[in-house]
């Protein structure tokens, strides 16, 4: 079940995204007045399609069908892109046929390079235009709600921050130098901004402050694990109870909050994982609050080092509820999309090359992609739209570098043909697209075997 949610919402994701990127290349060539002879979902062979001439199709189209100035919009076997072929245009189609005849009015060849360069960026600009919406979308209906602390509730056992001189009660004033106001800055510094790096945590601690600093190696790889740390107020509820597990015999329901076990007063959902783990095979006691009554019961823990529950992590500390009207929801969307699109994506290819962060752990290909899309939607529709917008602004981004194959490749050959007035030459062209799109296909397949070897 949980490999067909994978593939189904990975289908949904990339389907978004690749019809709205083609669909700006598609409505950019036919408004410049260029022919847009295939719009494809999909790469490799045409499974079916239609198009005004023979209609509704299966298999590939015969290469007696003349479409003229229509299109044949078609799906193709692989699920993991998909393109516009655009008359006089050398592209991934690897179609040459055309540079032995003169060029055509409808040609891409043949219009000004403004109208070509249109063309290329509308792609790009459909996906930043999408992601921007999606944005601005959240942003009005939801607004913002800030977890109003930076007061350390408590800090795992088992984790970086324990080896640390960071203590409970602590306040985090800033982070790296970054001041810190609130729990969703000290989340964003500690597994955004500062991944991969050494850190130094300003506190005030009982009014006196202190500057913690821990080495590099000590923070650990926050990729894949939590830094430790925890605001306060985050006490533990039940989403769900296992039958004939040890909580289920001491009759836990769902809803119920844990409020003590084995003598310690309960003040954050990892506290509880904890002294779980720490009691396996031991008797213990456990209190919990069920609609403001409390009860109690004799527990031991399994050996696995669990009692049968499904954890959430409830805060009941202070927030901060911020709204934002169509009018102020627009500069909100436009540095949210900046800063998790456009400025991490860059922050990260910088850690990426400094080595700060491994590039199997931060650059994720489809089997991600896939697992990720089942996780957001699993947190709900909100959430999902979320993931979309930011893997939009990802796709735009890494489209539009100057590099062969890409949009920003082509780009930079309309440029240097805006210049020196005259175009890159065809054999150079189709040799550089010919490069590109076999590097690009060498990366593919190398980010789909980090993804396998990296399956838990």
């Amino acid at each position: 079940m949980e490999l067909f949610n994978s593939i189904f919402y990975f289908l949904i994701v990339i389907g978004v995204l690749v019809f709205i990127h083609e669909f700006g290349h598609f409505i950019a060539a036919r408004l410049t007045g260029m022919r847009a002879e295939i719009f494809a979902l999909g790469i490799g062979y045409r499974l079916f399609g239609y198009n005004n001439i023979n209609g509704f199709t299966f298999g590939k189209l015969s290469n007696e069908v003349e479409l003229g100035d229509n299109t044949d919009y078609r799906i193709c076997a692989f699920p993991i892109g998909g393109y516009v072929k655009v008359a006089g245009m050398i592209d991934e189609s690897m179609d040459k046929e055309f540079l032995n005849k003169e060029p055509m009015p409808y040609e891409y060849r043949a219009k000004s390079v403004w109208k070509r360069m249109i063309v290329i960026t509308a792609g790009v600009i459909m996906n930043f235009l999408l992601a921007f919406l999606i944005f601005y979308f959240l942003t009005l209906i939801k607004g913002k709600t800030v977890t109003d602390t930076t007061k350390v509730g408590y800090i795992a056992q088992v984790s970086p921050a324990r080896n640390t001189d960071l203590k409970a009660g602590d306040k985090i004033i800033s982070i790296n130098n970054h001041p810190v106001n609130n729990w969703d800055d000290v989340q964003a510094k500690l597994y955004f901004e500062t991944l991969g790096e050494a850190l130094t945590i300003a506190v005030d601690r009982n009014g006196e402050n202190k500057v913690i600093s821990i080495p590099k190696d000590k923070v650990g790889d926050l990729t894949e694990k939590s830094f430790g740390i925890f605001p306060e107020g985050m006490i533990p509820e039940l989403n769900d109870v296992i039958s004939d597990k040890p909580a289920y015999m001491c009759g836990l329901q769902k809803g119920d909050v844990i409020t003590e076990f084995n003598g310690n007063k309960i003040i954050n959902s990892q506290q509880l994982t904890d002294l779980i783990r720490e009691n396996a095979g031991k008797p213990s006691n456990i209190k919990w609050l069920r609609n403001s009554n409390e009860m109690d019961c004799s527990i031991t823990p399994s050996a696995d080092s669990t009692i049968g529950v499904m954890l959430s992590a409830k805060y009941t500390g202070p927030t901060k509820e911020i709204k934002y009207n169509i009018v102020s929801a627009f500069p909100k969307a436009g540095n949210d999309m900046y800063y998790f699109g456009i400025e991490l994506f860059f922050k990260t290819i910088s850690k990426i090359i400094k080595g700060d962060v491994a590039f199997k752990k931060a650059i994720g290909g489809p089997i991600k992609i896939a697992q990720a899309s089942a996780q957001s939607a699993e947190g709900g529709v909100y959430t999902f739209l979320g993931f979309i917008a930011l893997l939009s602004i990802s796709l735009a981004v890494i489209n539009i570098l100057p590099f062969p194959a890409l949009d920003g490749g082509h780009l930079m050959m309309l440029i240097y043909e805006g210049i020196v007035r005259k175009p890159v030459p065809y054999k150079v062209q189709v040799v550089l697209q010919n490069v590109g799109f076999a590097l690009l296909l060498a990366f593919m397949i190398f980010v789909v075997y980090n993804d396998i070897i990296s399956i838990k």
